[in-house]
């Protein structure tokens, strides 16, 4: 992805260096991603599984806390330049979406703040670790971001690659443009009179929307700035691949439930991101509510 020396954002805000809780070690971190990846799976909404990954924090942090340990250190070369890129990316959602979604659907865009944190942070949405990997807060309009995320897109997940990481970026995003429309709030309204496996289908609804919205900023980002390289959309397509339910069910378990899928599997993930990429059209925006659930 062509992103450097290019303008950043100014939405960005930087809770590295505040003194807070002390943050995970390998041992705790571990943890927590279990504990959260485990309530995901048992049908938990990503509320259960953040409310579950900070207890787990906690007791580790409690630990971590009586040992006098987990102070955090200098910002090394590498998050400075990784927090230059992460701007330079919102810089690009901001510039399309105050274009395209006020043309499109005569909605004006407001721009969210990206706040970057280690360990664990507190937010609207209540506080999470850095378990539940990157996400979007209604509560606030805030995306946040712990950095060591792109570190296991790359080694965890074999997702690497800059455009991979600026695909979770703009997903997120893509949940925020979803709270300027009114859409998480529907379905959040919908899915508190529904069975917990119609709820998660409509979770899936929403997230494959969000992926949708990162293809669409992506179609738009690339004829407005040409920022793609050829070997980008193969990494987007191959970081979509790797965090579908279906497979990381069968890396977790060996099993897939989809009953318990809340974000859709590879295949579909794959598709939608790639359907906006291709039109770049947000006028098919609905359709992820239009068609039947077994059509995603």
């Amino acid at each position: 992805m062509k992103w450097q020396g290019r303008e950043g954002s100014t939405n960005v805000e930087d809770r590295r260096s505040m003194k807070g809780p002390a943050a995970l070690g390998g041992g705790g971190l571990i943890i927590a991603i279990l504990a959260v990846v485990f309530t995901l799976l048992r049908g938990g909404n990503m509320n259960q599984a953040l409310q579950q990954g900070a207890a787990q924090l906690q007791q580790q942090q409690a630990a971590q806390a009586a040992r006098g340990d987990g102070q955090a250190g200098p910002l090394s070369e590498q998050e400075r330049e990784l927090e230059s890129f992460v701007s330079v990316v919102l810089k690009d959602t901001e510039d399309v979406w105050n274009v395209v979604l006020p043309q499109t659907l005569g909605k004006q865009y407001q721009e969210p703040v990206l706040v970057l944190f280690r360990g664990s942070v507190d937010s609207a949405c209540g506080q999470a670790s850095s378990a539940v990997g990157p996400f979007y807060c209604p509560g606030d309009n805030q995306v946040y971001l712990d950095l060591s995320f792109f570190d296991e897109l790359r080694t965890k997940f074999r997702a690497p690659g800059d455009f991979a990481c600026a695909y979770v970026i703009a997903h997120e995003v893509g949940h925020h443009v979803q709270n300027l429309l009114g859409l998480s709030m529907q379905v959040q309204q919908e899915q508190s009179r529904l069975s917990k496996a119609e709820a998660n289908k409509l979770s899936v609804r929403l997230e494959l929307q969000a992926d949708f919205l990162a293809g669409v900023w992506a179609h738009h980002a690339q004829r407005m700035k040409q920022i793609l390289e050829p070997d980008d959309i193969g990494e987007a397509i191959r970081a979509a691949q790797q965090i579908g339910d279906d497979t990381l069910q069968r890396q977790a378990t060996g099993r897939v439930v989809p009953d318990a899928f809340t974000h859709g599997t590879s295949e579909q993930r794959i598709r939608w991101f790639s359907y906006g990429l291709e039109t770049g059209e947000l006028e098919e925006l609905q359709l992820l509510f239009e068609l039947d659930y077994n059509e995603l």
